[in-house]
């Protein structure tokens, strides 16, 4: 018995040590990225959304937003905030959904990590998470072309919070918003590692082909919902991916993944349903699964790996 621990010990140290040592450097550049575009650039990005609002860009702005949303280091919880501020200024509804969706999706952080997948698996993400914030700006535009419509989002009880990053020393200001980072994400980084290693080690390769390989819809669909209830963390996922793709997950499967997964994030979505009321909050949660499903078979269509 202590033979067989023994030997499943030095299995899971193997796989463990391999995933850290092919992650840990983009988690550590992640974190540095996310934090000097919050201590330095946050404040540019959001204004350069608020001067959009002054401006006759009609549907170019919901493009420009979905960058923009990419773009901003925040979290849901401190996105709708600082769109509530934007609303007040008079910001279009389209243009607040596309950055709200984005944002949801990705960040400055969470695309270097996803960088760790390979550059397919990065170029996926970043054009899906566009195209979704973008086709959401789009049929909000649709939906509020009425001239009754009421305001799509409701912002009411909600106030742009106050920085956190107001240190008068630039790099105490920086390294404080660094260890914010690591307290939010190591513990999810390492957990994911784990299960990662977990799945290596005892789920066999052809298994995941079977349920996620191939072009198949069911694998999509799989994935798809398995992004519900499996996503916590952006940086949680990645080892999880990683030791799928190699396991044989294809990539429209991962791409479905990686949008159900932060879009159905409990915490986002406590936050979405706040904004968006029960049916538009239903709403939004079939149009995440519906892009996501669409989204994986595109991409089986073009990519195979």
């Amino acid at each position: 018995m202590i033979d067989i621990l023994r030997r499943e010990v030095i299995y899971f140290w193997y796989y463990f040590s391999i995933q850290f040592e092919q992650i840990f450097k983009y988690w550590v550049l992640g974190m540095v990225l996310g934090s000097v575009i919050s201590v330095f650039f946050k404040e540019n990005i959001h204004r350069a959304f608020r001067s959009m609002g002054e401006k006759k860009l009609g549907i170019v702005g919901i493009f420009a937003a979905s960058i923009l949303g990419i773009a901003s280091p925040l979290c849901m919880y401190g996105t709708i905030p600082i769109a509530a501020s934007f609303s007040k200024s008079g910001m279009k509804d389209d243009w607040l959904a596309a950055f709200m969706m984005s944002s949801i999706l990705l960040n400055p952080q969470l695309i270097v990590y996803s960088a760790a997948l390979g550059r397919t698996a990065l170029i996926v993400r970043i054009a899906a998470s566009f195209i979704c914030g973008s086709l959401a700006g789009v049929l909000v535009r649709i939906y509020c072309a009425g001239k009754n419509r009421d305001s799509f989002f409701n912002f009411s009880g909600f106030e742009e919070p106050e920085s956190r990053d107001v240190a008068p020393n630039i790099l105490f200001r920086f390294l404080k918003n660094f260890g914010r980072n690591i307290k939010a994400t190591g513990g999810w980084f390492l957990a994911g590692i784990v299960l990662s290693a977990l799945f290596q080690r005892y789920v066999p390769a052809d298994a995941m082909t079977a349920i996620f390989g191939g072009n198949k819809a069911f694998g999509v669909l799989m994935a798809a919902t398995i992004g519900v209830p499996l996503y916590a963390c952006g940086g949680g996922t990645i080892p999880l991916l990683q030791g799928w793709l190699l396991g044989g997950m294809s990539m429209g499967s991962a791409a479905a993944f990686m949008i159900t997964g932060p879009a159905t994030k409990i915490t986002n979505l406590g936050a979405v349903k706040i904004v968006l009321g029960i049916r538009r909050f239903v709403l939004y949660l079939i149009y995440v699964m519906v892009f996501s499903f669409l989204t994986g078979l595109a991409v089986n269509l073009v990519v195979h790996i």
